[in-house]
């Protein structure tokens, strides 16, 4: 089950930019924004080495890693050829002009 977390308005993100929702005890999350304005969510973290995702380059529907130039698909958190590997992608959506975020509920016994 998740929750919609509202992160922030569309406009505090810069289109080609990104910003991280950090989580206690868990991995951050980097929300970006691409320049026809669609975002996406990815764990900010490069499969290869670790790299914060939200600091690379945003081109299209992939990001650079900062650390060694491996391209990332958005919408899917898969290394472009011919590097391999992925990152954890979460639901995310704008309503009424604010980025939210899908995140896990934790079940209650």
């Amino acid at each position: 089950m998740n929750a919609w977390l509202k992160v922030c308005a569309l406009e505090d993100i810069p289109q080609l930019g990104s910003r991280v929702v950090q989580r206690e005890g868990q991995s951050d999350v980097a929300i970006f924004r691409t320049s026809e304005d669609t975002v996406f969510a990815l764990e900010d973290k490069c499969p290869h080495k670790g790299g914060a995702l939200s600091q690379g380059i945003v081109c299209g529907n992939k990001v650079a890693c900062p650390l060694h130039n491996w391209n990332i698909a958005l919408e899917t958190g898969c290394a472009i050829a011919p590097d391999e590997g992925s990152t954890k992608t979460w639901p995310v959506k704008i309503e009424d002009g604010f980025v939210l975020l899908a995140l896990p509920v934790a079940a209650h016994a």
